[in-house]
């Protein structure tokens, strides 16, 4: 099973009326206007506490992020367990892999580097702990996906993948020790928008995250030319249309967590794959707008594409 998605966590705190409301407004393309900064605060709540059902009764009940952050940490717990008593004749790659997530996810592309986990680690001896990961449902992989053509994964590059925690609650515990937490209050700093640092990480990952839970595979799209400028570009996610047609069948999504950002890529794409591309999407923390043939979102319309 998948974590609880956000219907399912505002379902849990008693909320019956806010997603369909957010439904509503993204069938119509409308903006949620003065209803969007309490939804933000909602999403912002989920996004911290996370899907596991023992992390969102704990804050159900108590609405402490401090206690619910330590439920979050006994099942990190136990999945260190697990890993040491299923994971038999690999269960150093995968811890590896494991507590690596962090770090790699913190890095400018995402891109999971086995180099350092060793310098002479290759991907043949690693893939199978990313299947026992991903498999667990411990990890969503996205994989480099060489063309936004139909039939993604014929498209895949298997050796270039990006390795996101299963739950984006469970990744803030995972990368933020408790000392850092309180000392930080890093709780408080992430529901009023504040925090400066490891955001987009935490954006990126509960966007991956929404995608899988809604039925997507997760794929991306990186070009890094050294002599062409307009070559240069890196989209976070492609999804395929659920109805084929000639052409026009991939949706590009950017994901930003700041409030200020350029779209180079999405438009450096676009205008390289303009007959293979559908819908540009922009999912960010500002209200529902469409712009020069851009889609921008509010991050919580994720699980509607």
């Amino acid at each position: 099973m998948y974590p609880m998605d956000f219907e399912e966590f505002l379902w849990a705190l008693g909320d019956e009326t806010t997603m369909p409301f957010i439904r509503y407004c993204f069938e119509r393309k409308q903006p949620l206007g003065p209803v969007h900064r309490k939804t933000m605060d909602l999403f912002r709540q989920y996004m911290i506490v996370g899907g596991m059902p023992q992390a969102v009764l704990a804050f159900r009940e108590n609405r402490d992020f401090d206690e619910t952050d330590a439920v979050k940490r006994d099942i990190l717990d136990l999945y260190r367990a697990d890993i040491e008593k299923y994971a038999v004749g690999y269960e150093s790659k995968v811890k590896s892999i494991f507590d690596w997530i962090p770090a790699e996810l913190q890095r400018h592309e995402k891109r999971f580097k086995l180099a350092d986990l060793s310098g002479n680690a290759r991907f043949r001896s690693y893939e199978s702990s990313f299947f026992w990961l991903a498999d667990a449902k411990i990890v969503n992989i996205c994989y480099a996906a060489t063309e936004p053509t139909v039939g993604l994964k014929m498209r895949a590059d298997n050796t270039s993948l990006k390795c996101y925690m299963a739950d984006t609650g469970l990744l803030i515990s995972h990368t933020f020790d408790e000392k850092v937490i309180a000392k930080e209050k890093l709780y408080n700093r992430l529901l009023l928008d504040k925090l400066e640092i490891n955001k987009g990480m935490l954006v990126e990952n509960i966007v991956a995250q929404m995608l899988c839970a809604t039925g997507h595979k997760l794929y991306f799209y990186s070009s890094y030319s050294k002599e062409e400028a307009s070559d240069r570009m890196e989209i976070d996610f492609l999804v395929q249309k659920p109805n084929l047609t000639n052409r026009h069948n991939i949706s590009p999504i950017e994901v930003k967590s700041a409030t200020r950002y350029t779209t180079s890529s999405l438009r450096k794409f676009a205008a390289k794959y303009a007959e293979q591309i559908s819908t540009q999407y922009v999912l960010h923390t500002a209200d529902l707008q469409e712009k020069e043939g851009i889609l921008y979102l509010p991050l919580y319309m994720t699980p509607l594409l």
